[in-house]
């Protein structure tokens, strides 16, 4: 560096303290930059240009130590050249020295020393740099990296170089230090803030699934009614009755009713499950063929199914009804063809995934994935896509309950369900169920409904909704039983200690004034003892349903129901007693 006419008329000595202080002066000054917070990428690029400046050098890289490696992480000048390997381990070569003991390392001729690695060695070469300075990144006892300083000056490095980088060093660490720590609570926030959200939503989710449920609750009474009626009418009527059409509508859109309220149940988490041991890849497998019919021939089914999967326990009918719905607005998204995906694998979902997702507990699961290459979905969009009546299709194109059946579907099997979309890009679902240890149920295949049979045992009948009671009475009367009616669980008490008779079995409402269906069955168990119960209700209650999963030994009927589904229950509970006598 050339020196100007009044600075060649200072005497040494003092052109040398004015020079100290300067870099002194530019030390705190570089100092008060590195203290304001900023992102740890563009602080590593500065502390490497600041500290080349500071001790006049043309190459400056700074590693960071990820465990037993050391990783350039940011540089100046031309460092990426001459530090060939961006990846280094703790004790190689010149840097990893310094590393591994913690102390400076200052070098006059590094290209000759041993420890050098061939390539570097020859790295430094083709630059012609002369000497080394290496300064450890110290906070406390812990080793954060280390500054590798180059020069080409024939004189190398001073001791008043490795003092200045020392201090710079020390400045440089805790900057570091500040940056990381400021990104960690900036991320621990942007969690809280994402929990929140989630929290929030899934409030109003259970909110509105309470109230789901109840609508369905009163409807699936009415429903019961008028389905019922509606056959029982039917059967009464000739094939060419002029009204028959019209009654056959009404049947037709009371089904209908019925369907929607089934969703609703679903979504509010109140309809009655009967899980079983599954393997994912069979009812995947089993679906193939009616996918393939539902999707159309414009779009692929793709299926990537791990062959190690682990087994879950859910209700099979449940799952077949979420990869069919699923599927089903896949084949909306794709008007023009695409590609529908189906895969399994086994998951891990640890401690910091349940931080990020509300109701997600660590621990093994498995995944179902559903993806197509559709349209996609807004961020927007996304928000909504699980509310019950919520849609993106035309009028009369959808109920905007698909997706609501499914997450209820999955939150009461105890899974968790997540979706990723972009417009234009596609979605993809995937769904997390608890991973069991036990063996498949290989009672899961489907069975074949009897014909509903003639009986002539006597029935104490209890409902609380009076058309419901008049309903059921003449189903069972059609069908050959006696009838004992009760509006409530005390009037069914006094005919239960009045009738001297055997009553072959109690078929209850399970939610009634003042006493539930199961106190009624609980009070009159030591009257009579043998005597099974059914209990019918328009959504599940905690008497009889614990957690939406059936208790062992309970028989349920869920409305609306039809009168054959009514006959063909009874004997299904009435029959195995009768050979047993």
């Amino acid at each position: 560096m050339s020196l100007s006419a009044t600075e060649r008329s200072v005497p040494e000595p003092l052109r040398l303290s004015l020079s100290h202080r300067e870099r002194l002066e530019r030390l705190l000054e570089t100092s008060r930059e590195l203290s304001k917070i900023q992102p740890l990428e563009s602080l590593l690029a500065k502390i490497a240009e600041a500290c080349g400046h500071l001790l006049d050098s043309d190459s400056v890289g700074i590693r960071i130590r990820e465990e037993d490696d050391l990783v350039l992480a940011g540089a100046y000048g031309d460092a990426r050249e001459a530090m060939p390997t961006p990846r280094l381990k703790v004790g190689e070569s010149l840097s990893g020295a310094v590393a591994a003991t913690g102390e400076p390392l200052m070098v006059s001729d590094a290209v000759r020393d041993p420890r050098m690695t061939p390539a570097h060695r020859e790295a430094y070469r083709r630059g012609g740099y002369k000497a080394f300075l290496g300064v450890p990144l110290i906070l406390g006892p812990q080793v954060l990296g280390v500054l590798s300083i180059r020069t080409r000056r024939e004189q190398g490095f001073s001791l008043e170089d490795l003092a200045l980088a020392m201090a710079f060093a020390a400045q440089a660490a805790i900057a570091l230090e500040n940056s990381r720590l400021y990104q960690q609570t900036q991320r621990a926030y942007e969690e809280l803030s994402q929990t929140q959200e989630q929290l929030t939503q899934a409030r109003k989710m259970e909110a509105v699934g309470r109230l789901a449920g109840g609508i369905a609750h009163d409807f699936n009474n009415l429903l019961t009614v008028l389905i019922g009626r509606s056959q029982l009418l039917l059967r009464r009527l000739g094939a060419e009755d002029p009204v028959r059409a019209d009654i056959e509508l009404m049947e037709h859109t009371a089904d209908r009713a019925a369907d929607l309220t089934r969703q609703l149940l679903a979504f509010s988490r109140k309809q009655v499950l009967q899980p079983s041991v599954l393997d994912l890849n069979v009812v995947v497998a089993n679906l193939a063929e009616m996918l393939r019919r539902l999707i159309g021939e414009d779009i692929a089914l793709v299926t990537a199914l791990d062959p190690a999967l682990s087994h879950v326990k859910a209700d099979p009918g449940q799952i077949e009804q979420i990869v069919m719905n699923l599927a089903a607005n896949a084949r909306d998204a794709m008007s023009k063809g695409g590609r529908l995906t189906l895969e399994t694998a086994n998951a891990e979902l640890d401690a910091a995934y349940a931080r990020r997702h509300v109701e997600v507990r660590p621990g093994p699961y498995v995944m179902l994935a559903v993806s197509d290459t559709g349209l996609g979905m807004s961020p927007e969009t996304l928000t909504h896509i699980f509310e019950p009546f919520f849609t993106t299709k035309g009028p009369g194109q959808g109920t905007g309950l698909g997706l609501a059946t499914v997450y209820g579907i999955v939150k009461q099997s105890d899974g968790h369900i997540w979706v990723y979309s972009e417009p234009g890009r596609g979605t993809t679902f995937k769904i997390y169920l608890p991973r069991v240890e036990e063996a498949v149920d290989p009672s899961v295949a489907r069975w074949r409904l009897p014909e509903p049979a003639r009986g002539h045992e006597t029935i104490l009948l209890v409902e609380d909704e009076l058309a419901v009671r008049d309903l059921a009475r003449d189903v069972l009367r059609a069908y050959g039983y006696t009838v004992l009616e009760a509006q409530d669980g005390r009037e069914a008490l006094l005919i239960s200690e009045r009738y001297f008779g055997p009553i072959h079995l109690m078929l209850t409402d399970v939610v009634m004034p003042e006493m539930s269906g199961r106190e009624l069955a609980s009070q009159l168990a030591p009257l009579r003892p043998t005597m099974p119960v059914i209990y019918m209700s328009g959504y599940t209650d905690a008497a009889v349903v614990h957690h939406g999963v059936l208790d062992p030994g309970t028989t349920f009927l869920q409305k609306p129901f039809t009168p054959d589904a009514l006959a063909r229950k009874l004997r299904q509970v009435l029959d195995p007693l009768l050979t047993l006598k």
